[in-house]
């Protein structure tokens, strides 16, 4: 049975209950009149339906995240499941082929103890859907008619609904300030496991990054995790290389097209320039690999560095930067296309030229903007992949050579979470301890960029 059943029956009780509902509004409205009615017929069927639909969508929810587990522990106690192994990937396996043809999502398996698992999945998945639909329907039912019950001329559905809406709103504002307090929660219990292991210091602070994700739990020493040429790296491509190539032409392009660019040619370039924002990242790490970084390469054995590489800093930086180009210029744009025409008319008409009174007070009055496009900009630069992984190479090195191999952050993080390795081994880990990192530094960044921001429109406000 589809784990959706459950919420397209309830959908429909829910519908059949707000048309009831609004009927028997409407027939008290016509016996009342329009004025002995609190509320429109609209909101008692809308609170009908919500009654209908809540308490026991929130079951459904529930019922979905538990009944998995139920349906793997009467799968377990099925005779068949005694031939399997005890533990282990072998395990997990067989019991997800079997679950997959049970529930129609393949169509073969590759083990004869899958096949012979199926039947006990089809029953436990049949038998724990039916309960779920009915409880959620009987829960639907429920709450749908104690809600009828109570319409009347003079009842304040509308009050009601309101408040059920505001509620919902609020939940809704809550998922997201939960998943992140769960992402923090995560981010610090594994790197507290990790630095149990490996020393802090010896992890910030040790210049040689060369874990092993398949060795031994012995070899986690600050030798072998010395994550400061990642610190490096990353800091280097994204918030030197990078940043050297977006603000220039950022800022470039948002002063010409508000300042100098016709109408015309603004409705035309200001989209286009915008377009480089939804270009995936690996179409910009293809681009790197097979045109900047070979060029790079050329360019510094031609000046004469004999350890250019075609896997660089400089050419994972330069695509880099080209990407959060727009990051940059849109919010500038926006920024100074803001500042009163006030300000630039009257530094014109005191005989300042166009270049001084965008240096003088265009920029500076919309400089909150401009520091928020731009610190932006480098919490998405440090936190690029794909770009870094085609075209920079996953060499850990201390070196402010640009032409050479270098890696980030987020590229370890890659993988060390991808392969075989196994969660409690330090390699895994030291992810999370580079994640923690990554988001304390993007956090400091928004904290910096915020005190900014309300400096300087303090002081122009």
């Amino acid at each position: 049975m589809s784990p959706v059943a459950p919420f397209i029956a309830l959908l429909a009780l829910a519908l059949v209950a707000w048309l009831v509902a609004r009927g028997k509004a409407q027939a008290l409205q016509r016996g009342s009149g329009t004025r002995g009615m609190h509320s429109l017929p609209s909101y008692h069927a809308w609170f009908v339906a919500l009654a209908t639909a809540v308490p026991a969508g929130l079951f459904a929810l529930v019922w979905s995240a538990v009944s998995p587990g139920l349906v793997l522990g009467r799968v377990l106690q099925a005779p068949a499941a005694g031939a399997l192994p005890a533990f282990g990937m072998q395990r997990d396996t067989i019991l997800s082929e079997a679950h997959a043809i049970a529930a129609g999502q393949a169509e073969a398996a590759f083990t004869p103890l899958s096949r012979a698992l199926v039947p006990a999945f089809e029953q436990a998945l049949q038998h724990y859907g039916t309960i779920g639909i009915v409880i959620t329907l009987v829960l639907g039912f429920a709450g749908g008619a104690a809600a009828f019950l109570r319409l009347r001329p003079g009842f304040t559905a509308r009050t009601q609904v309101e408040r059920t809406v505001m509620a919902l709103l609020l939940v809704a504002s809550l998922v997201a300030i939960l998943t992140t307090f769960g992402i923090v929660g995560s981010l610090v219990f594994e790197t507290f496991r990790f630095f149990q292991i490996v020393s802090p210091l010896d992890f910030l602070l040790g210049t040689h990054w060369s874990p092993d994700p398949m060795g031994t739990v012995g070899l986690a020493t600050g030798e072998t995790y010395g994550a400061l040429p990642l610190f490096w790296g990353t800091i280097f491509i994204g918030a030197i290389i990078a940043m050297l190539v977006a603000i220039p032409l950022g800022m470039m392009s948002a002063i010409y097209l508000t300042q100098y660019a016709s109408a015309s040619l603004r409705k035309w370039v200001k989209p286009m320039l915008e377009i480089l924002a939804g270009i995936p990242t690996v179409v910009y790490g293809y681009f790197a690999a097979l045109t900047i970084a070979p060029a790079v390469r050329d360019f510094g054995r031609a000046i004469g560095i004999a350890s250019a590489s075609s896997e660089s800093a400089l050419a994972a930086g330069l695509v880099m930067g080209i990407m959060i180009i727009p990051f940059v210029s849109s919010m500038a744009d926006d920024s100074i296309a803001a500042v009163p025409s006030a300000m630039r008319d009257g530094s014109l008409a005191m005989g300042a030229t166009r270049y001084e009174t965008i240096r003088h007070v265009l920029v500076p009055a919309a400089l909150p903007g401009i520091v928020a496009g731009i610190m932006l900009a480098v919490s998405r630069a440090i936190g690029e992949t794909m770009i870094v992984v085609m075209a920079a190479g996953a060499t850990a090195r201390l070196t402010a050579n640009p032409f050479e191999s270098m890696t980030t952050v987020t590229f370890q993080i890659v993988a060390m979470l991808t392969g075989e390795g196994s969660f409690d081994h330090p390699a895994t880990l030291s992810a999370f301890a580079l994640g923690m990192v990554l988001f304390l530094v993007t956090l400091a960044l928004n904290v910096i960029a915020l005190r900014v921001v309300k400096r300087f429109r303090e002081a122009y406000e």
